[in-house]
């Protein structure tokens, strides 16, 4: 019966789940920098600020995203889709033997430059295959994500573990059989969404579209600024900082997959719960929950870690499907460009968010700059407030 409603909804089910897990095999390999952040900082001896510029020269790219975007709108984007999961773990299980840092720099800022031509085009993909549903679509979009992200630091750990950190490109081919998969998968598929069968000359302007989205960005951005420095304490400095508190590489990096597992969930239900109680009170929910969490995560004994990340990772990755619906809801025939938009506040903000918390970890302590961004979060709390639905740019 549920099957049956879905497709009476235009929901591609089987082909939503197809681009879903392009997103896995892709963010499979750029989630290994977090776990094996510790062994980098002590394999090159840099401080918590030159770990943040990692982060920063990985994201720098998204600077090009709405570029990629207004190119994706005219020619698409499908194979940048489908070679992702190639390039992203080749450059990505390289850095294990990078000689320097300068070099290891160079790697990450490949990794970022394929991550922003893989994330322009596969939302849009999504959309155009959602129907009606477009927060279910990004659920599942997110969970391919999230679930990368689980996954991710058990398995560098485990190939650290048995083949040490220089080892790690022997999982290289996990990405070329991907990339060969979605080949198979998506080289024929037709994917239908707004504006696709209009000529270039018919597009609205790029100038048009900006005037009028532009608000609505404007309040993302603040919004984004308030929550990023938690959620990059979290997914980029967690492993390192229960390394600080004691805690082993291994339960550092479960700890991790834990906070991303429940993730998973936090991303599944988030855009399938904003199609019903709206976008803007789900958002609410999460911008209040998440600075409670984070705190009694910091002040509780460490026996309460795991009941607390499990539900800190419900609350915190609620935000991204629902964030891409509000984007992709925007009615307008630019869809890739309205998309890179929200990419470039969303990565790029999490770069600088995590080269801040890097900054005032090496002021303050790891321990002290955690407090200090779980305070700058309930700022995110009136932002909310300010988000209207249903854009209209046509």
């Amino acid at each position: 019966m549920i099957r049956k409603k879905i497709k009476r909804q235009g929901f591609g089910i089987w082909e939503v789940i197809t681009v879903s897990f392009s997103h896995f095999a892709h963010d499979l390999f750029t989630s290994f920098l977090s776990p094996i952040l510790p062994l980098i900082i002590k394999r090159f001896s840099i401080s918590y600020t030159d770990a943040g510029l990692l982060n920063v020269i990985r994201n720098l790219p998204t600077l090009l995203n709405p570029v990629f975007g207004a190119i994706v709108d005219r020619k698409g984007g499908r194979f940048l889709v489908i070679i992702g999961p190639t390039i992203s773990a080749t450059a990505m299980c390289m850095i294990g033997m990078a000689p320097n840092y300068g070099i290891l720099l160079l790697l990450l800022f490949i990794v970022g430059l394929n991550s922003t031509l893989y994330h322009v085009p596969s939302p849009i993909m999504i959309r155009g295959l959602s129907g009606n549903r477009v927060g279910m679509g990004m659920s599942f979009y997110m969970v391919g994500g999230e679930t990368a992200r689980t996954l991710g630091p058990i398995v560098v750990l485990a190939a650290v573990s048995a083949w040490g950190l220089s080892g790690i490109w022997k999982l290289i081919p996990i990405g070329v059989a991907s990339s060969l998969f979605l080949w198979w998968r998506l080289s024929k598929l037709p994917i239908k969404g707004k504006g696709v069968t209009k000529t270039n000359e018919e597009l609205t302007s790029l100038r048009v579209i900006l005037h009028k989205v532009y608000k609505f960005f404007l309040v993302m951005m603040v919004f984004l600024i308030f929550r990023a420095m938690l959620r990059s304490a979290l997914t980029f400095y967690l492993p390192t900082y229960l390394k600080s508190q004691g805690a082993s590489l291994w339960l550092s990096g479960i700890s991790l997959s834990v906070l991303e597992f429940a993730g998973i969930f936090g991303s599944f239900f988030g855009g399938s719960i904003s199609d019903h109680i709206g976008r803007k009170n789900t958002l609410l929910i999460s911008a209040i929950s998440a600075p409670v969490l984070m705190y009694l995560f910091l002040i509780l004994d460490s026996a309460w870690s795991f009941p607390i990340l499990i539900l800190l990772g419900l609350v915190i990755f609620t935000t991204g499907p629902v964030l891409l619906a509000f984007t992709n809801e925007i009615k307008t025939d630019r869809p890739a460009f309205v998309n890179s938009l929200y990419m470039i506040l969303n990565f790029f903000g999490s770069s600088v968010a995590s080269l801040l918390v890097g900054y005032f970890s090496d002021l303050f302590g790891i321990r002290q700059s955690f407090f200090l961004v779980t305070y700058i979060s309930v700022g995110a709390i009136p932002v909310v407030l300010l988000f209207k639905e249903h854009q209209n740019v046509e």
